[in-house]
């Protein structure tokens, strides 16, 4: 399977649903309904910019399958699926807050082969191949490699339901006192993005769709950091760590979950 070709057809659709819904930021708020609960919202331009991408692909590769956050979800019959979140961040998008991006990736029964997260707002575009480098615009990223967790500038985000937010604040409130700092900027996509380059040294956060951490999970790892699924810890669900490896094994430990372990 030639990954380049793939990373290529994801940049491109990608950067065609972020001119897209760059042209919609900050307009009016129309067609605006409630997901999971009445905090988690969706637009038109979320389903705009699914149908877009899934038409984009389709075309493409039609015998490829397809799931995407807004409801889109087929098989497929060559064994790869696009896994596509049109909008991560959608809140900071309605709110008029520029930190929201497009994520594309393919994956085969191993997990993603290519990755693509675009920021229409900065216009960086964010890509990674299974066996390649993560690059920001074409170039090379650097993933920070901290070993100590007291300097250590760490992103989050945060759930929908009520109790599920209980539980993370928990975790955050004991993290906090530990480390440098903790960013929750919104867009999980990002974060992990930010975080392969080393704009934050490492990231956690629960309760995270696929779609949401696809791409970003590639760019992770091809960027040198450890990924860890964090088990469920109920009423949150599992989750990822991200870290350098001399960082990894703290940062896992004081956010494992009340619980758990």
């Amino acid at each position: 399977m030639n990954t380049a070709v793939l990373r290529e057809l994801a940049e491109a659709v990608a950067r065609e649903a972020g001119r897209q819904l760059r042209d919609a930021f900050a307009g009016p708020g129309v067609n605006v309904t409630a997901k999971s609960s009445p905090t988690d919202l969706v637009s038109e331009a979320d389903h705009a910019a699914e149908r877009l991408i899934r038409a984009r692909l389709e075309a493409a590769r039609p015998e490829d399958g397809f799931l995407g956050e807004e409801g889109g979800d087929s098989v497929g019959s060559s064994g790869l699926r696009w896994v596509v979140d049109p909008l991560d961040g959608t809140i900071n998008f309605l709110f008029g807050i520029p930190q929201w991006a497009v994520s594309i990736a393919c994956q085969d029964e191993h997990g993603s082969l290519a990755g693509v997260i675009y920021d229409p707002m900065r216009d960086e575009l964010w890509s990674a191949e299974r066996d390649g480098a993560a690059l920001l615009d074409g170039r090379t990223v650097r993933a920070s490699e901290r070993d100590e967790l007291a300097t250590a500038l760490v992103a989050t985000g945060f759930g929908y339901d009520a109790a599920l937010r209980r539980v993370q604040a928990a975790v955050a409130a004991e993290l906090l006192p530990q480390v440098r700092d903790i960013r929750r900027l919104g867009s999980a996509a990002l974060d992990l993005a930010w975080t392969a380059a080393g704009r934050y040294d490492a990231f956690y956060e629960r309760g995270l769709n696929l779609w949401d951490r696809a791409a970003g999970e590639l760019l992770c790892t091809r960027a040198g950091l450890v990924v860890r699924e964090l088990d469920p810890a109920p009423p949150a669900a599992g989750g990822l760590v991200v870290a350098p490896p001399g960082l990894i094994d703290v940062l896992e430990s004081r956010v494992i979950g009340p619980g758990v372990g």
